[in-house]
């Protein structure tokens, strides 16, 4: 068996909150944004369970308060528990991001 190493990647991320994403990039988009349901990026907030449904190359998936939400090498957009972004991703200055 042959071993491998994931390539370093700078990814935009942030986190959702209780109140919300605050001060959301415009990568983020809104629930009223011109992505339509379905399609891979488009965000739904269920305010009654405080909830983001983001539908991604593999389906819808739920994102719950304190989940990063990551937008990828190819621009899609996933949530991430906080556990495993804390054990896979580390800060970088602001101007690596775009």
């Amino acid at each position: 068996m042959s071993k491998y190493r994931k390539k370093p990647v700078v990814i935009d991320a942030v986190q959702f909150t209780a109140k919300g994403i605050p001060n959301a990039p415009e990568w983020i988009g809104t629930a009223d944004q011109d992505v339509p349901w379905g399609e891979p990026g488009s965000i739904v907030r269920n305010f009654r369970e405080n909830t983001l449904a983001i539908h991604t190359l593999e389906g819808a998936m739920t994102a719950n308060v304190g989940d990063w939400i990551i937008r990828g090498v190819q621009g899609e957009l996933y949530p991430c528990k906080p556990d495993i972004f804390a054990a896979t991703y580390e800060p970088v200055g602001d101007e690596v991001s775009s």
